[in-house]
């Protein structure tokens, strides 16, 4: 039953069709190699094992019938701890939420069960979502299949780890700072962030926020680009309460080769620079790509400032970060806001001067934003695909210090901590669709993944450039110790 572990969704649930191996048959390989593997890794945390087998086995029922659900017919996963299952608790990482059980599923989960996927369990997250890694009081620390002293990324770190190690078929996380991105990266998986508002975050909340958060998305996780492109097609479209007013049509990449494409390489930036090792890699991919015929350039930029770009992002992400926060705590970055000088332009700096945000500056933010996506737009007039790294270095070590007083090393140089956030903004303050796929391991032995970026709603053009460059490259393949 190895074997299985790594397939992709799409051959799992071919596999179960065909009547090689059963659903539960299936079911209980993974919850054998999560009691088995998830010791070192606490990568799924929150544990639906009994009802999964009764899915499972309700799956079976059907296939015997030639009844098939949908195009997941039978297919065990796990997801994010963030989305809502009906009866497992959704706490974000936070203790005071530790006994709030769901009554309801999230549209993601509802959807993704329709299409005839079942439930394993939950993956870990940060404390409020809001980290590069994954750990909390309530659930402990995820560790990256790849090196356990090592970080598997945040905060859909979990989710990451799990397909990594072979612990789930399928995954769903979220991304406002990268949370999609980051994981995909570090643990060497296929990561999609959508275009902003494609797929409904119903059900990706805790009590009393109903309202889709700005800028941030949910989107799917998996081993290959085929899973990515099932996954949104079933999970993408209107939420529930907009589904009688709109509907969605994304465009398709119809017989396009990589040959055919014009591709922009962004290797670094002085605003985050990365390590020589990554930028190497984005070029490898231009000179595969030019190889082949593709029209390749490493000067073309869109028509934007970056710092514009940068602050706007800055401004609605913290904006959105400190929505829940409580008045005390808003009052003390009010005074801290305060006390700023036009030159304090750190990151620390940032995250105190736009955690409270006034509607003003807000819409001030919010026009920025929209220019970012006109300039975005003109730029993909000419352009198909853009390569940019995802963050500026593989896997780090754990480090559970002082939030804000947390530095990495980059090449030696130390970097905020939170400079980390510029290849994530850079794509998310413009609503652009964003697949990180995998390019194979660094000198350390980590995963490198790199982001192809495409237009608003080309979702599926970034996506099946992954699965191409897959063909040349190599795509996914197991952590050592892991594939046994």
């Amino acid at each position: 039953m190895v074997h299985y572990a790594f397939k992709s969704a799409v051959d799992l649930a071919r596999s179960i069709k065909a009547k090689e191996v059963s659903a539960l048959e299936l079911t209980d390989m993974y919850i054998q190699r999560i009691e088995t593997y998830d010791k070192n890794i606490n990568a799924v945390v929150v544990r639906d094992f009994e009802r999964a087998r009764d899915a499972a086995k309700a799956a079976d029922t059907r296939l015997a019938r030639d009844e098939v659900t949908g195009p997941l017919h039978g297919v065990p996963m796990t997801i994010k701890e963030a989305y809502d299952i009906e009866g497992l608790p959704t706490t974000w990482g936070i203790p005071e939420f530790k006994d709030n059980i769901a009554i309801e599923d999230s549209d993601t989960v509802r959807r993704l069960k329709e299409a005839g996927a079942h439930f394993i369990g939950k993956t870990n997250v940060p404390l409020s979502l809001a980290d590069f890694q994954s750990f909390n009081e309530v659930y402990g620390t995820t560790s990256n299949p790849w090196n356990p002293d090592r970080i598997p990324g945040g905060s859909s770190g979990g989710s990451a780890a799990a397909l990594a190690a072979g612990l789930t078929g399928l995954e769903a996380g979220s991304d406002i700072g990268g949370s999609i991105r980051n994981p995909a990266h570090f643990c060497g998986i296929y990561g999609h962030k959508p275009t902003w508002g494609i797929v409904s975050d119903v059900g990706h909340s805790l009590p009393g926020q109903t309202a889709p958060a700005d800028i941030a998305v949910v989107g799917p996780m998996a081993r290959s680009a085929d899973d990515l492109a099932l996954s949104l097609d079933i999970i993408a479209g209107a939420s529930r309460t907009d589904v009688k007013g709109w509907q969605l049509t994304l465009p398709r990449p119809v017989n396009r080769k990589l040959s055919e494409l014009k591709v922009a390489l962004w290797q670094s930036d002085t605003m985050a620079p990365v390590t020589a090792e990554i930028s190497d890699r984005v070029q490898m991919i231009g000179d595969t790509l030019s190889k082949l015929g593709a029209s390749v350039s490493d000067r073309a930029r869109p028509a934007i400032d970056l710092n514009e770009s940068h602050e706007a992002y800055s401004s609605l992400l913290w904006g959105v970060m400190s929505a829940a926060m409580p008045e005390e705590e808003k009052q003390t970055q009010r005074e801290i806001r305060a006390g700023l000088t036009d030159d304090d332009r750190s990151i620390a700096a940032n995250y105190a001067r736009y955690s409270v945000q006034e509607h003003g500056e807000w819409a001030t933010q919010n026009e920025k934003r929209y220019q970012l996506r006109q300039a975005w737009q003109a730029f993909f007039e000419e352009w198909d695909i853009l390569i940019c790294p995802q963050m500026a270095i593989a896997a780090f070590p754990h480090d559970h210090g002082e939030y804000m007083a947390r530095t990495l090393k980059v090449d030696n140089e130390t970097q905020d901590y939170f400079q980390q956030i510029f290849w994530s903004g850079l794509i998310t303050v413009a609503h652009l669709p964003s697949t990180v796929f995998p390019t194979g391991p660094s000198k350390e032995g980590l995963p490198i993944g790199l982001q192809a970026v495409s237009a608003e709603f080309h979702d599926h053009f970034t996506i099946d450039f992954a699965r191409q460059i897959a063909d040349e490259i190599g795509g996914f393949f197991p952590p050592p110790g892991f594939d046994q």
